[in-house]
């Protein structure tokens, strides 16, 4: 400590440039629901734990880690989808939704799960997929022969002709996994059907009110067996202007005319009645959670711009969703972005919000590169901070707590449908297996992941040091993670007002304040060099010195470190939680 004093004295601290006091806490008569304390967590089933040497994850492996959930403070776990299915698109393609697929275990372990994380006080969420099933669903299969009634249950239409007189699709719609069309033929039904993802993958047709009807009670389904809630997968992809016009070019650079990204969505996403459907959901899954006396709850994925995300949240007459997914610093956040760019993210969701929702943080999912690919190794402190402490809802990602990174995964080893389709000399680029890669618990062979001789995606190489157990043992990603955890349960980050700070160029910064309970300082350096900063230009109400209270891994400071507010000293991608208390009670 004394060689940091005689350190900060030769250093002038950087000018402070801007605050902004964006968002007022809630008064003590608040009372907030699970889903706004609690930390979500999604558990990418296939990867998380085997326990019948298949080397696939299954539903006995989650079961069995209830401990480690409850050692990270999780408050409910989100399931990838486990309903029957052909596995095409590993679960996303379902062919039946009220059963469990074999792979993953059976009802009865389901329902085991179910109560040994109810008995621990933690939430069971499920994965439900509205868009779309796989073509082996009973419904698809009676729909292609015109069976009533199942006729109209999926997006039908007629065929163009060539000049030859051969069927072509009826419009250019493309399909998101880079594979051309989004329109197949059917042969025995003569007509093509459309598919927004794989082929495998039709589009229900949620204009014929029996399948808005089918999706409903399959909601009830799954809450009368017990479930707190549920995450809607692409919803703003339920439906499709009926005009069938073509949609526009995007002249992207790069882009191959058979690319998703070839098109601007216009007729395919986010259409008027889809906001409908989703306010029909809530009021479902209401009316569901009045008659059980259950707190029951869902949010959904919408990749969309801001406007249209913020409409997923309905309205004061029309709830929607508890929250619409926030992607922001998936979407819009990279290795080149300074501390303006993170704060104008920050500000963007909790500025344009509609009034009284609540906000959310998503860093990863099944579908990007990990946190720390994406971004930079020393950065997954600094952006969980960012996650657990600002007001709002955190949802983490399997393993992402450990800062483990993509494992690189070869073109004989891809399974991604995504990755596939594109083939060898792109598969890099779209494949999403390296951050699926099966999580590391120990040293053990294949990570403790499996006993099995072979993992159905490669164990990271770096597991014999980045695991779960010798992460544990010393300063790591993990027991960061661990100590935001506990922190983010107190009533300052649970309810307490919200500044943001711009520091410097690369240094962003945030508060926490409640009433008389501790201020929380928190200052992350998104550069490249050392930076020291003078908080208290920011906040001059701060007292001259601050506790450490959380420091990131290459931070160079311990938990009760005391530092003068106006120089603070932070290494390049580094990151400390500063508390204006000086005692030495848990806050």
């Amino acid at each position: 400590m004394l060689k940091i004093i005689v350190f900060v004295s030769l250093l002038i601290a950087h000018t402070f440039v801007s605050s902004e006091y964006i968002f007022k806490g809630y008064d003590e008569n608040f009372h907030p629901e699970w889903w706004q304390t609690d930390i979500i967590y999604q558990v990418y089933v296939r990867s998380f734990k085997d326990t019948n040497g298949d080397g696939v994850g299954d539903l006995n492996g989650v079961t069995e880690k209830v401990d480690y959930f409850k050692s990270i403070n999780v408050g409910a776990i989100w399931l990838s989808p486990i309903y029957t299915s052909p596995q095409d698109d590993f679960g996303y393609d379902i062919s039946n939704y009220k059963m469990i697929d074999p792979l993953f275990g059976t009802m009865a372990d389901f329902d085991r799960l179910r109560d040994t994380f109810h008995k621990n006080g933690i939430k069971v969420i499920m994965d439900f997929v509205p868009n779309h099933t796989s073509d082996e669903h009973p419904w698809f299969n009676k729909s292609v022969q015109r069976i009533e009634p199942y006729t109209n249950y999926y997006v039908w239409k007629d065929a163009k002709y060539d000049k030859d007189g051969n069927p072509i699709p009826p419009n250019n719609w493309l399909s998101v996994f880079n594979k051309g069309s989004a329109w197949e033929w059917n042969e025995i039904r003569q007509q093509y059907y459309y598919h927004a993802f794989q082929v495998k993958q039709p589009d229900l047709n949620y204009r014929n009110p029996m399948v808005v009807e089918e999706i409903k009670n399959t909601i009830l389904f799954w809450l009368g067996r017990g479930v707190d809630g549920f995450r809607f997968d692409a919803v703003n992809f339920l439906y499709e202007s009926e005009g069938l016009e073509d949609e526009p070019k995007s002249n992207y650079p790069g882009v191959y005319d058979t690319d998703y990204g070839s098109l601007i969505h216009t007729y395919t996403l986010d259409q008027p009645e889809t906001y409908q459907m989703v306010y029909s959901w809530r009021q479902t899954v209401d009316e569901y959670s009045m008659y059980e006396k259950i707190p029951n709850f869902f949010m959904v994925e919408c990749y969309s711009p801001l406007n249209y995300t913020m409409l997923y949240y309905g309205n004061t007459t029309h709830p929607g969703a508890h929250f619409p997914f926030n992607f922001f610093l998936i979407s819009s956040f990279n290795r080149e972005s300074d501390a303006q760019h993170v704060f104008d993210v920050v500000k963007s969701w909790m500025l344009n919000m509609p009034e009284g929702k609540w906000a959310n943080w998503v860093l990863g999912n099944h579908d990007n590169s990990r946190v720390g690919s994406r971004t930079h190794p020393l950065l997954v402190d600094g952006l969980h901070m960012m996650q657990l402490l600002l007001p709002g809802t955190p949802i983490t990602y399997y393993a992402d707590e450990l800062g483990v990174g993509d494992t690189y995964v070869r073109w004989n080893q891809t399974v991604d449908p995504a990755g596939v389709n594109v083939g060898p000399f792109r598969y890099t680029q779209f494949s999403r297996d390296p951050a699926r890669s099966p999580f590391p618990w120990d040293d053990s062979r294949n990570a403790g992941f499996t006993n099995a001789s072979k993992t159905w995606l490669p164990v990271n190489p770096e597991y014999w040091h980045e695991n779960m157990v010798e992460l544990s043992k010393h300063k790591s990603h993990l027991r960061t993670y661990r100590q935001l955890s506990r922190l983010r349960q107190i009533p300052t980050i649970v309810k307490g007002d919200l500044h943001v700070y711009l520091l410097s160029k690369w240094v962003f910064g945030f508060s926490r304040s409640y009433y008389d309970h501790p201020t929380f300082f928190i200052v992350i350096n998104f550069g490249s060099e050392l930076e020291v900063i003078n908080i208290q230009a920011a906040r001059p109400t701060l007292p001259d010195i601050l506790k450490v209270k959380i420091s990131s891994v290459n931070s160079g400071y311990v938990t009760g470190n005391l530092l003068r507010s106006s120089q603070i000293i932070l290494r390049p991608k580094a990151s400390i939680v500063l508390s204006t208390s000086r005692m030495n009670e848990d806050a």
